[in-house]
């Protein structure tokens, strides 16, 4: 059994060894060579601009996706592409910025099943060719680049530190996944197609829900006032013009003519993002395994891990690191699942307590290098190495 000291050496020499391999790894340099990633039959294309100096931590990193959607031929979407190379980009004073090219010219561009591992090796290049700090990635899109917010966000919320979706449409994406990644949402009061600007609101009504049931769901709404499917998002000097009040204004929208209360507001998406860093040990956990990307190598969510065929079922956990115990709570569903242990979320020298709702546990967990190697090749982030595990069935 390794100790707390030999679990830290052999944590910190296995992320050496790992970004100095991957460093040299002939397929991502080529990959940064070319701002190009490839995925079975699709590629994922990309434009980076590194904005400032980096701070103790390294930089923040923004993912901007484009508006454009399903499309016979390529152009728009290439349009759309190029001019997300610059569209968020004067908000960012400090950060790696890159705008990703969606891999398919359909309405769902940005979250195609290969989408998803592909988010994650660009995440992973970032941080090891970048200098990117893994708790400063946030996702942010426009139109269709909404659209991939609410897909890919949820699917990845361990990944974010918080996300910002403008004029998209949720397509009925489930957010039961973001109880610790801060969400805000855009859309201008006039844009009807779809019913965008009323479903945009039912997502903050929701959220409110989730965080009455479970606490955390950090969100916002902003519906711009008297504006279509454009409007400022990437002003950050000037304050915009939105609705005060947007549940009134929700359930009004249809049978009053009368103009709604405003307020200006600061409505930049970067400045939303730039508030919030990721806690990669949050104390609770609400995971619905319904809302996965089988794609991915994936297979864990924070501190949770379960095999990535299983696709059904929900799971909350909570920890305490005063009783050094974690609880899963009755709502969870799933039978089966692993708890991630480190030293970072429990004492692993002291008595573990395990409870679940048919039983608990109590008693030493083994921390094992197996581990270690087998978490950090999962997902190529160094928080989010473990050296133990234990098995639920419920």
């Amino acid at each position: 059994m390794l100790s707390k000291i030999e679990w830290i050496a052999e944590r910190d020499k296995a992320w050496n060894e790992y970004a100095e391999r991957e460093r040299k790894n002939p397929a991502r340099l080529d990959e940064i060579q070319n701002k190009r990633m490839d995925f079975g039959e699709v590629t994922m294309r990309y434009g980076i601009s590194v904005i400032g100096e980096p701070d103790e931590k390294g930089y923040p990193l923004y993912i901007a996706m484009h508006g454009g959607g399903g499309s016979p031929t390529p152009d728009i979407n290439n349009q759309q592409w190029e001019h997300m190379g610059i569209y968020y980009k004067n908000s960012v004073k400090r950060g790696v910025y890159v705008n990703t090219r969606g891999v398919r010219d359909t309405w769902d561009c940005h979250g195609n099943p290969e989408s998803f591992p592909l988010y994650d090796r660009l995440i992973e290049n970032m941080i090891l060719f970048y200098n990117v700090d893994p708790n400063r990635v946030y996702f942010l899109g426009f139109s269709a680049g909404g659209d991939g917010v609410y897909i890919c966000a949820p699917r990845m919320a361990d990944r974010l530190a918080a996300a910002n979706m403008s004029a998209g449409h949720h397509n009925g994406t489930s957010v039961w996944n973001m109880r610790n990644t801060p969400l805000q949402l855009q859309v201008g009061e006039l844009d009807g197609a779809y019913g965008r600007n009323l479903v945009t609101v039912d997502y903050q009504v929701k959220l409110d829900e989730y965080a009455r049931k479970y606490g955390g769901y950090v969100h916002n709404t902003f519906v711009h006032f008297g504006k279509p499917h454009n409007f400022y998002d990437n002003h950050g000097d000037e304050l915009q013009e939105v609705i005060k009040d947007v549940y009134k204004w929700h359930d009004e929208a249809e049978t009053s003519d009368e103009k709604p209360a405003t307020v200006k507001a600061d409505t930049d998406a970067v400045h939303f993002l730039d508030r919030y860093k990721r806690n990669p040990y949050p104390e609770r956990i609400v995971w619905d395994l319904k809302n996965r990307a089988p794609m991915r190598r994936v297979e864990s969510f924070y501190w949770l891990s379960c095999p990535k065929d299983v696709q059904e079922g929900f799971i909350v956990a909570d920890i305490d690191k005063k009783k050094n115990k974690i609880t899963i709570l009755p709502d969870t569903t799933a039978k089966e699942f692993d708890i991630l242990l480190n030293d970072d979320l429990l004492d692993l020298d002291d008595i573990v307590r395990i409870e679940t709702p048919n039983g608990g546990f109590e008693g030493k967990i083994e921390r094992k290098k197996e581990e270690i190697l087998k978490t950090l090749n999962e997902r190529g982030d160094k928080d989010y190495i473990f050296s133990a595990r234990y098995h639920v069935n419920i």
